[in-house]
């Protein structure tokens, strides 16, 4: 039975994540701890139910048991719906095949019987990376309204940095007669953001014809968007003003959890109007000692703080003993800080033990090299650990 649906998400949360290094080594980058409380998918997941899209597929791939666990059923959400809600669509075998997939585009393709389930007339293709809070219905009423094939959010950038991402060259009206991929010399600071809304059926159809092509490397931005601009659709940019990051580095991602206290930044998590959603144990509130210093910082729920703890975000279940000290850093679930230890400019993952008196990363410096620690790391005491230094449990 088909439930008519007017417009579908594919969330691609497949990446390896690779240069997040440690932090990405027994999860997927979508599953990242952020902010406290949440996880880096909870963005365009949250993003989606404000904006009215109820069926949204989650594509994974590398390292997934975590975030299929996470998502669950999609009830923290509002996604546990009977008709649509959210689906977890890994590669799959078939009678005639079964592949990994092998890029953006092929990811989508191979869930062509997915989408038609739903028939929509349009699609939303986004990434799993991103921190952000966009309402995706402004941008489908612009793509409905300029009668367009494939319309792509992109975010001003400053020209210095332009040659970092997928540039989008347009004219007055915000048509798009040009892609460069990480241009040399920019013609413009309009870079992609990796969100696209397209019209099913065209999509569908390029789709098809990609996979066909045995020079294709399957991807939205090196080969369908090249090849929709050649045809000559009607292919337009929708410009988004509000906060982006792609925290696909270790430095994008402690800068996105620092600009949670910077003000002004423009990233704020706790809005009423545009509610970040998350699956949270139910934890007690956080105890603060007496004698115990807390600045300019975020501590979640369950944690027991009785040191000091400096421009840094502390997630649930933290505990950071008396005569320790956290600066300029970011300690995710569970984790302890033992007395008399010191965490400058650091990341630890979750279950993390930094034992008596020892030391991990150094002052915060112009150049911020940060100090990362994987999931169940433990120091030992009066150990140290240098500035940039990436480390492992097994290591």
């Amino acid at each position: 039975m088909t439930t008519k649906k007017e417009c579908i998400a594919m969330l691609l949360a497949g990446g390896q994540g690779s240069r997040l290094g440690v932090l990405t080594k027994n999860v997927a980058k979508p599953a990242v701890p952020f902010g406290g409380k949440y996880r880096i998918i909870d963005f365009p997941l949250s993003n989606c139910v404000n904006s009215g899209i109820d069926t949204v597929g989650v594509l994974t791939q590398y390292q997934p048991l975590e975030l299929n666990t996470y998502i669950g059923n999609g009830q923290p959400w509002d996604l546990d719906r009977t008709r649509g809600g959210v689906a977890i669509l890994p590669p799959y075998m078939t009678s005639t095949r079964g592949d990994w997939y092998k890029g953006t585009a092929n990811a989508v393709c191979q869930n062509i019987n997915f989408v038609d389930t739903y028939d929509p007339d349009y699609v939303l293709v986004l990434s799993g990376d991103h921190i952000y809070k966009m309402n995706y219905d402004w941008m489908l009423k612009e793509h409905k309204e300029k009668g367009a094939d494939c319309t792509i959010a992109v975010i001003d950038v400053p020209l210095e940095e332009a040659s970092r991402f997928g540039i989008m060259n347009t004219h007055d009206d915000n048509r798009i007669y040009e892609f460069e991929e990480k241009p040399k010399n920019p013609k413009s600071t309009k870079a992609s953001m990796g969100v696209y809304i397209f019209n099913w059926q065209v999509l569908r159809r390029y789709l098809i014809e990609d996979e066909r092509d045995e020079n294709s490397k399957n991807d939205f931005g090196h080969d369908i968007i090249p090849k929709m601009l050649a045809d000559n659709l009607n292919m337009f940019a929708y410009e988004y003003k509000g906060y982006w990051k792609d925290v696909g580095t270790i430095d994008s991602l402690w800068e996105a959890n620092m600009d949670i206290l910077r003000k002004g930044s423009g990233l704020i998590l706790h809005d009423e109007y545009w509610r970040i959603y998350a699956r949270n144990p139910a934890l007690p509130p956080q105890y603060v000692a007496k004698g115990a210093k807390v600045c300019h910082s975020l501590v979640a729920e369950g944690c027991n703080i009785e040191g000091e703890v400096v421009n840094s975000i502390i997630f649930y279940g933290v505990t950071i003993e008396k005569g320790a000290v956290v600066r300029d850093s970011i300690i995710m679930p569970g984790s302890i800080i033992k007395a008399g230890a010191t965490i400058d400019c650091s990341i630890l993952a979750e279950h993390v033990i930094v034992n008596e008196g020892a030391v991990v990363g150094e002052a915060i410096s112009p150049d911020k090299k940060i100090a990362v620690l994987g999931s169940g790391v433990v120091i030992a005491p009066n150990g140290k650990i240098p500035a940039g230094e990436m480390l492992a449990a097994d290591e």
